[in-house]
């Protein structure tokens, strides 16, 4: 059972969906109660109809932020899977860089011990 706006309604709802339906329910009696304490005494059913309209509403705000928020979320995705590939380029730049660099500290080291540094690199 669900009470709306005083008046309690029997529901079916799935196994375990009883506490949600009953939130729900009170979601919308307090949505009746703040318009009946902005606009009066103007009806039952012209309040419950203007309580679904702010619900729903309130609904289409929360789809339309979600949809910028999995926006935004993406653009870092694109942005993080950039920066990991420019990262990747980098570590294997280093790595090339220090291989050069160890074989000319190789290379000089060999010439000052008189020793020729392709010798026995078959």
């Amino acid at each position: 059972n669900v009470t709306i706006n005083g008046r309690t309604y029997r529901m079916a709802c799935d196994d375990g969906q009883e506490d949600h339906l009953t939130e729900l329910g009170q979601q919308l009696s307090d949505t009746i109660e703040e318009l009946r304490g902005q606009f009066g005494e103007i009806g039952d059913q012209r309040l419950t109809v203007m309580a679904a309209i702010t619900m729903a509403d309130q609904h289409s705000e929360t789809e339309k932020r979600l949809r910028q928020v999995e926006g935004e979320i993406a653009g870092l995705e694109e942005a993080r899977a950039a920066l990991v590939e420019r990262q990747e380029r980098t570590e294997a730049e280093i790595a090339e860089s220090i291989e050069a660099l160890a074989d000319r500290l190789e290379a000089v080291a060999s010439r000052l011990n008189g020793t020729d540094p392709l010798e026995g690199a078959d």
